[in-house]
């Protein structure tokens, strides 16, 4: 009953309070009538305001009062004006006139340098102190997000309208959420409410207003304000003029190779403070183009941060078109200022203006509090100095200077339970006609959905999957209850043909039992798991059936783990461990080309392995094995293609340093170990777990593999091989990217070593190229170049912004890349191998189309084209 009076006080409230709302509303619109969209109504006197919507509507919910209303739109002169708030909504149209610039407050000579220059480099040179100057700070954020499909193939639409999805209907997602920043880059969400069309219910402002163009780079394109901006773009000034009592300069932005990777377009810069007043900036991703515009307001004295984001982008891919449009208001702003950057110095352009006697020089010898707190003006190069020396000190005093971000995602256990007339009163911007004709589509759908289940149709019995005629196929997972689950791997690829067992099916199957709990921490989650995989295949032709199983024990944390088990069986395998040549690729060449590339053996095995994730930088793994291996021969000669000229190879593979008695059957117990490292791994924070970012760090492999001899009264392997590689991508800047992939190992001894042990390269006959552009190699045979000698194997790949053909902007714009790649190989015993080629990456924002060719010392081996996947895309592909 106690609970029944306070919901029925609570209510009584909310509906007087609606009952009983006012503020103001209205229209912004320009001189001819056209709406404003997004344009800020700001009211002064509580540092909070709202943006309109894309109709140029605003509501403000306010108590009774009286209020300072600015206006702000760029391109617009401002407009403020008084309003009282009475009993009532209080309805203000404003119309805003073009802004004047004048050229009157900066001096502008015929011959004389731009003063968009100068405003940039001290701007540029207080980049840092603006993104620093903020300990921290808390804001409400309004998130919307609205989509329109306003073209698809012509095949494709009736399908489409059946699952709901019509053409020029919007679909929108809006959340409230309360988002806190503190340096150097903490970010901690908590999401008060959210609405979405779909199931899609975590969208989240953060990686919309967290991205400030203070930064050297916002999502990988470069910042008109980074210290290199004048390298990629030229500024103009076009005019000053005053806002809220500072003046304000517009600047042009344009590139100096338009394209992807940079902005184009208008930043406004406050003078004296040279922070951003406002910008309206474009850029476009993989074809599609990128419109963003801030709006920022005066947060704290000398404190300007954005009241509104709008992001706009477009575009077209495989005949389907649309447009989305995501609007972030921010308001309630808590600020915390840093108390080492209070002082705000006079910066002076050393390349036009005359650097007084007393103007401040970085000294190392005094402290950089000592240096910021000084009154004296400095130049920028100095003030960078001091800036960049003050940020290093900062980050080698945290307790943790390895970790370089940290987030924290917390959902309101009320965030998806709200109504619409919660939405009604909360939302800071009015939805559209379109809006609102989908949120009523797509309500009156869940009733529908909602109608059609029942109670016994809940979530616990969806969770028990019922067997269905191809689920052996296509993979299943059955819960058996207690974190028990067994199913099917997907098995389709299990199917394919080779000339050693012709056609061949496989099947693979699990068992699973999982639990997991909070380690000591209270964060970290210990996980437990328990597998039994086994997989069968067996060859119509050979007349050979084939199995294996692995028992499989695993315990992880957030950074650290362990992996053990026992696995064996009798099974066929590529010579090439890393299985060079894909099944179905095989298949495809052998059945339609008659070229079978896919060489095979097979063993009777049993292998106990180890491996030990120490940390995000560090990981060890250990294996025994013990087998005995057989050669095996061509048993099916069936080809579609059927011309004379070509016949199949033999399954011994050709090679520069094998004889009969690399192929004979025998035994072997074998030692393989090897670690894994990444210097100087930084690491991320999510919701207290700590996390690796191993993107930014070089991959250092080194390996050791020893045969011991001597097993059983038949031949068997005795040797030793070490082996030292490295892996790793670097980005320079917006100007390119560079994959190598290095390796070079030695056989210390070579008592006895048969071909499956042999080093192997990733070697390609065929028309496809692998996922990762430095993976393998593009035109080698496969085993023509293994070896039991000493070698070295290097991959390069270097991606231009800008190269041949895209120095034609429309090819830029369009998102594709160019490429060049060059890769080598050297043993013993072969010769000089390398093959080099160009690529045009990116095509129709999915393919990578290549050419080149490979040599052998001077003289041209082969070449030809390859078809590849973007390399932007990253494949991973698991059972």
């Amino acid at each position: 009953m106690k609970q029944f009076y306070i919901f029925l006080v609570v209510w009584i409230s909310f509906l007087s309070t609606s009952v009983h709302a006012q503020g103001i509303r209205g229209q912004v619109t320009t001189s001819e009538g056209e709406p404003l969209p997004y344009a800020s109504v700001y009211v002064r006197n509580l540092g909070d305001g709202v943006p309109t919507n894309e109709e140029g509507k605003y509501e403000y919910k306010l108590p009774k009062g009286i209020y300072d209303v600015l206006i702000q739109y760029l391109g617009y002169k401002s407009q403020l004006e008084t309003i009282i708030v009475g009993e009532d909504w209080t309805v203000r149209d404003f119309v805003l006139e073009p802004q004047d610039y004048t050229l009157a407050e900066v001096e502008v000579k015929a011959g004389a340098e731009d003063p968009a220059l100068t405003i940039m480099r001290k701007a540029i040179a207080k980049a840092k102190y603006h993104r620093l100057q903020i300990q921290k700070y808390s804001m409400t954020v309004y998130l919307k997000g609205t989509g329109k499909l306003t073209d698809a193939p012509f095949f494709m639409k009736k399908t489409l309208e059946k699952e709901g999805l019509n053409l020029n209907e919007a679909y929108t997602s809006e959340s409230v959420s309360r988002i806190t920043f503190t340096q150097p880059n903490k970010v901690e969400e908590r999401v008060i409410s959210i609405r979405t069309n779909g199931d899609n219910q975590s969208t989240s402002p953060a990686p919309y207003i967290q991205t400030t163009f203070y930064q050297e780079q916002i999502n990988g394109i470069i910042s008109p304000l980074s210290r290199s901006a004048f390298n990629y773009y030229k500024f103009h000034y076009e005019g000053s003029f005053f806002d809220q009592d500072v003046l304000v300069s517009k600047i042009r932005v344009t590139p100096r190779s338009r394209g992807e990777k940079v902005f184009e377009g208008y930043i406004y810069i406050i003078e004296d403070l040279w922070a951003i007043h406002s910008l309206n900036l474009k850029t476009s991703l993989l074809g599609f183009e990128i419109q963003a515009k801030q709006q920022y307001a005066p947060v704290a004295e000398n404190v300007w941060m954005p009241l509104t984001h709008t992001y706009a982008f477009g575009g077209k891919i495989f005949g389907f078109e649309g447009e989305f449009n995501y609007l972030a208001s921010t308001r309630e702003y808590e600020i915390e200022l840093n108390p080492d950057l209070v002082q705000v110095p006079e910066i002076i352009d050393e390349k036009v203006q005359e650097v007084p006697e007393v103007a401040a020089e970085f000294d190392k010898s005094v402290s950089t509090l000592e240096q910021l707190a000084a009154e004296k003006p400095t130049t920028r190069k100095e003030y960078r100095k001091l800036l960049n020396e003050y940020e290093k000190e900062s980050l080698k005093e945290r307790e943790e200077p390895d970790v370089i971000e940290e987030s924290y995602y917390e959902v309101d256990s009320m965030a998806k339970k709200y109504d619409q007339a919660y939405w009604d009163s909360i939302r800071p911007v009015p939805l559209t006609e379109s809006e609102i004709k989908g949120y009523q589509r797509d309500d009156s759908l869940a009733t529908v959905e909602a109608a059609k289940m029942s109670d016994v149709d809940s979530v616990a019995k969806k969770a028990k999957r019922k067997f269905k005629p191809l689920d052996f196929m296509n993979g299943a997972s059955y819960s058996m209850g207690s974190g028990v689950s067994i199913g099917f791997r997907q098995n389709w690829t299990k199917i394919s043909f080779n000339t050693v067992e012709g056609a061949k099916l496989g099947l693979g199957l699990f068992y699973r039992k999982e639990s997991s709990r909070l380690a000591a921490d209270s964060v970290s989650l210990l996980r437990k798991s328990f597998n039994i995989e086994p997989e069968f295949r067996y060859g119509f032709s050979s007349n050979r059936f084939y199995g294996k199983v692995d028992f499989r024990w695993s315990q992880t944390q957030t950074l650290s783990g362990t992996t053990f088990g026992v696995k064996g069986g009798r099974y066929i395998y590529q010579f090439n461990g890393g299985e060079p040549i894909n099944e179905q690729v095989n298949a495809f060449y052998s059945l339609f080309l008659r070229q079978n590339y896919m060489k095979l053996y097979e063993q009777d095995f049993v292998q106990a392995y180890w491996a030990h994730r120490v940390n995000g930088g560090f990981t060890y793994r250990v294996n025994m094995t013990y087998a005995q291996r057989g050669e095996l021969f061509n048993t099916n000669n069936y080809s579609i293609y059927n011309k004379p000229e070509r016949e199949y190879s033999a399954n011994r593979p050709e090679n520069v340093e094998t004889g009969v008695a690399s192929f004979v059957d025998h035994d072997i117990l074998k030692l393989s170990a090897s670690l894994d490292w990444r210097p100087g791994i930084k690491y991320g924070i999510r919701n207290g777990r700590k996390y690796a970012l191993r993107d930014r760090s070089p991959l250092v492999k080194v390996a050791y593999n020893k045969a011991f001899g001597g097993i059983g009264e038949g031949p068997s392997a005795k040797f030793d091989q070490v082996e030292l590689g490295i892996e790793h991508d670097y980005s320079f800047g917006v100007s390119g990217k560079l994959d190598f992939n290095l390796s070079a190992g030695a056989f210390l001894n070579q008592d006895q070593v048969y071909f499956p042990d042999f080093q192997h390269f990733g070697g390609n006959r065929t028309i496809f190229s692998n996922f990762g552009p430095a993976s393998n190699y593009r035109f080698m045979d496969y085993y023509k170049y293994s070896t039991q000698s000493k070698y070295f194997s290097g991959i390069v790949h270097y991606q231009f912004r800008k190269f041949l053909l895209t120095q034609l902007p429309m090819l830029r714009f369009s998102g594709v890349r160019e490429n060049i790649f060059f890769n080598y190989l050297k043993t013993d015993h072969s010769p000089h191998y390398y093959e080099v080629g160009y690529s045009l990456d990116n095509l129709f924002r999915i393919f990578r189309l290549e050419i080149g060719a490979g040599f052998e010392n001077q003289d041209y081996l082969r070449g030809g084209v390859r078809l590849g996947i973007a390399t932007f895309i990253n494949v991973s592909v698991n059972d």
